[in-house]
């Protein structure tokens, strides 16, 4: 994947970031995408964990006009992220991606005669923030249109940028408040050609992030935020 970088000055946190895994979280059986949560914070605290503010992760969808060679026109993914508030990314079905300024987001509306925005298509994640010695947790209800979808996780470490060095540590540590829902290691790190020493950025976890919406936009809504 083909990515130009256009803005690095706007991350909150200090220091780079970490390596990050972001993972779907099953509903608990017989509660509510609020409930699970609830769980899910409970567990962080019992722990030890701090909540450290809020945080959103969204995703616009807009597909190419004009497309004239009969062939399925390709999807283009504009997102943003609270940990950088100055920019968002656009990646292209398929690849290159773009981490451009937050006008961007301007520039869409002026380009409306090639991309088409996805109305209704709109996909977010809202939650909190936990931070537990060298681990950033956030866990989000993921909705569409204001309807529940499911539940989203992600753990950042934050003093490495190599997976291949953390990852058994992040499972472990992922496994005391997620049980037997741990995730695999992310196809993201496991198919790159340097495969697991590839140092973490930022486009890894919005791709992540991008995986598990395009999953969770494909689901039935939960009725009442409730469902398995």
């Amino acid at each position: 994947m083909v990515c130009l970088r256009v803005d690095f000055r706007n991350k909150l946190t200090a220091g780079t970031m970490g390596v990050t895994c972001v993972c779907q979280v099953p509903i608990a059986e017989g509660k509510s995408v609020q409930q699970t949560i609830d769980i899910l914070h409970k567990k962080l605290e019992q722990l030890g964990a701090v909540k450290h503010g809020s945080f959103y992760v969204d995703c616009e969808t807009y597909h190419a006009t004009g497309n004239a060679s009969g062939q399925p026109s390709k999807l283009l993914y504009v997102m943003h992220n609270s940990e950088t508030p100055l920019s968002c990314l656009a990646l292209f079905e398929g690849g290159p991606c773009l981490t451009a300024d937050g006008n961007f987001d301007v520039l869409m509306i002026k380009l409306k005669s090639h991309f088409q925005n996805a109305k209704g298509h709109k996909v977010e994640s809202r939650g909190t923030r936990y931070r537990y010695c060298d681990f950033l947790i956030k866990v989000g209800a993921v909705t569409m249109s204001s309807s529940a979808r499911g539940i989203s996780v992600e753990v950042e470490y934050c003093p490495c940028v190599i997976p291949g060095d953390c990852w058994n540590l992040m499972k472990e540590f992922m496994q005391t408040f997620l049980g037997p829902s741990i995730p695999e290691l992310p196809s993201v790190f496991a198919t790159k050609p340097e495969g697991l020493y590839a140092p973490a950025d930022c486009v890894d976890t919005m791709t992540q992030y991008l995986e598990l919406f395009s999953k969770l936009r494909k689901q039935q809504v939960i009725p009442g935020g409730t469902g398995r």
